[in-house]
């Protein structure tokens, strides 16, 4: 970036964000798109991706437009740049006629320098009108990924975004963003925009501050039950597949007097959106919800994710559990597995209302990639390598397999010999003609007397039976292992046969061994970890002491009544990191508050002198 840019930046930053310096990736991006270059950029939730648009349209004459999927995405955003003092409005459906015009008026008379538009809205008469007489001088698209339908959030509309620009007078600036992306679906992005020699920006997918667990319970709801007892007064999050689990796991809690908030599709708009704002503006400490919930809200104090249930693939599961933790402070993402999640999940793959309105071939290999994704989320809740090692290699990252935040790397294994097993189950199929599914394959070799077994006639299989003193679980863990490493291959069609692979005859032949790592106290798996309370509060390695504690539940009660006032959510006034700054630093003048961090000129004439006062003891 040459100097004047890099000035002007840096100078914007700060006036409305109130952040001395830039994240990883940022500079680069913001650079390419003041250069005029198209421009993509890929970084996890919580990587500052809004700041990498928002800062250079503060600076590029004319207007910006955002295309955005979801109204809360944009409500959210819109919130926080009006409160740092940028003229920016949205467009979309929760909007009545008289206030979209409205809106479209002010637009046309260059109030807002930046605009967010549902991709619904972009070849409406109306909003055509507006757009090809103004200066448009970049367009963004977020979520990018919602474009592909190889993404994990296909939207059709979003394949209107190219036949808009090609209808405007001149083609602005191109920027995309998402956080969740495999190279396949990112290489998609690129040709579906039609982007011209894009500089492409991977800020990596890693959140170090995320501690990961997976765990099988028996009883779910009591495991779930007591990880939210050990963290009262943190706000959260809990995923759930369907609505039914939503409204049950609402209704128990809520007995069980927790403070809760539920969210699904099945909710009437008003309800939906009560609920919403409840959450974001702490009135209420749980969210338990479905996926409708999420995109786009950025509470930063989330301080846990729980999925209830294993989503349908790893793209779902990093982008929702990735709502914890956005201030960048400690957070927990946890995952509770069970095999009827994965019956669930096939049941809505296979009744896909956006893949029926695909032509039957395209259809078939989408329905395919869906499975093969079900899968790899489902070896993701029975490997014992790294989690964390896990999800990086499947967005194509490679690490050094021990994150030391995750339930695996603080858990004790052995190294353990599973060969014999292996040679059983390998034979199992082979002797079969490879014509059955996993579930198939374990009961034979365990020797299960049901009608399944004596239809298929596997009562007869040479294996059968053989290593029915092996627990189930651990021959379902083995088979797993086999897929995982390539020794064993499942079909992606709906029967899911299991198929030996090239690597099979090397077992088979007594050639390899096969070993795997198993935890010491198998029928144990390893507890949530659950951090011993400070005596006190701590900033990364900062500790409170008890005066900073006070003060800082005097600042927390300030935003609050400031939040009220302006009726936005408290994080939008400040962030918890921003009022825990406020503590260690103890500013005494405005030069003082504003070297604190998210503190900007704007946000300090609204509220500088209240903090300072509060600080102040006054």
């Amino acid at each position: 970036m040459d100097n004047h840019n890099r000035s002007q930046a840096k100078k914007v930053l700060k006036q409305y964000f109130g952040y001395d310096s830039f994240r990883e990736g940022q500079e680069e991006l913001i650079e390419s798109i003041l250069n005029g270059k198209d421009t993509f950029g890929i970084m996890p939730t919580g990587a500052g991706k809004s700041i990498c648009f928002q800062v250079p349209a503060l600076i590029m004459e004319g207007i910006t437009l955002v295309v955005s999927p979801l109204i809360s995405l944009m409500k959210d955003q819109v919130e926080g740049l009006n409160q740092a003092g940028v003229h920016a409005a949205y467009l979309n459906s929760s909007l009545t006629a008289g206030q979209y015009r409205k809106a479209l008026e002010f637009a046309k008379q260059g109030r807002y320098k930046l605009i967010y538009v549902a991709p619904e809205r972009l070849d409406t008469d109306l909003f055509l009108e507006f757009a090809l007489y103004a200066d448009i001088s970049m367009l963004v698209i977020d979520e990018a990924h919602c474009v592909s339908q190889w993404g994990q959030d296909f939207r059709p509309s979003y394949l209107k975004i190219v036949a808009f620009i090609k209808k405007l007078s001149k083609r602005p600036v191109i920027s995309a963003f998402t956080a969740t992306a495999t190279r396949e679906v990112r290489d998609d992005i690129i040709d579906l925009l039609l982007l011209q020699e894009p500089k492409v920006v991977t800020t990596g997918f890693d959140r170090p501050n995320l501690y990961f667990a997976v765990q099988s319970p028996k009883d779910k709801y009591a495991s779930m039950k007591n990880f939210l007892e050990l963290h009262t007064g943190q706000s959260g999050i809990i995923y759930c597949l369907t609505r039914k689990y939503v409204e049950e796991i609402y209704e128990r809690l809520k007995a069980d007097g927790f403070s809760v908030a539920k969210y699904h599709a099945g909710m009437g708009d008003g309800e939906r959106k009560t609920s919403q704002e409840d959450f974001i503006y702490s009135r209420v400490e749980i969210m338990v919800a479905t996926n409708a919930f999420g995109m786009g809200i950025d509470k930063s104090d989330v301080r846990f994710v729980v999925h209830y249930n294993m989503p349908k693939n790893m793209e779902s599961y990093y982008q929702e559990a990735g709502r914890a933790g956005r201030d960048g402070e400690a957070a927990e993402c946890v995952l509770f597995y069970a095999g009827q999640d994965v019956v669930t999940n096939q049941f809505f793959i296979d009744h896909n209302k956006d893949n029926q309105e695909l032509d039957e071939i395209t259809r078939r290999i989408v329905e395919e990639r869906d499975r093969d994704r079900l899968r790899k989320m489902t070896f993701y809740c029975f490997t014992n390598e790294c989690l964390r090692d896990y999800m990086l290699r499947y967005f194509g990252e490679y690490g050094s397999g021990y994150c030391g935040n995750c339930a695996n790397c603080l858990s004790q294994f052995e190294t353990v010999d599973v060969t014999e097993i292996a040679e059983s189950l390998l034979g199992c199929v082979q002797s079969s003609g490879q014509r059955f599914g996993t579930n198939v394959i374990v009961d034979t070799v365990h020797g299960a007397n049901t009608a399944k077994i004596r239809n298929y006639r596997m009562d007869g299989n040479p294996h059968y039976g053989e290593l029915s003193k092996t627990p189930v679980y651990k021959l379902r863990k083995v088979i797993n292992h086999l897929q995982l490493y390539g020794y064993l291959n499942v079909t992606n069609d709906e029967y899911a046969i299991v198929k030996l692979t090239e690597k099979s005859a090397s077992v088979l032949s007594g050639e390899e061994r096969i070993e795997m790592k198993m935890a010491k106290e198998q029928e144990h798996p390893a507890r949530i970890k659950t951090k011993k309370k400070r005596k006190g509060m701590a900033f990364g390695d900062y500790e409170f002491n008890r005066q900073e504690e006070e003060l800082f539940e005097k600042l927390r009660m300030l935003r609050t009544e400031i939040a009220k006032e302006e009726k936005v959510p408290p994080y939008i006034v400040f962030s918890d990191r921003t009022l825990v700054h406020m503590c260690i630093v103890k500013p005494e003048t405005k030069g003082e508050m504003l070297s604190v961090t998210g503190v900007g000129e704007f946000k300090y004439e609204k509220y500088g002198e209240r903090f300072l006062d509060c600080i102040a003891g006054k």
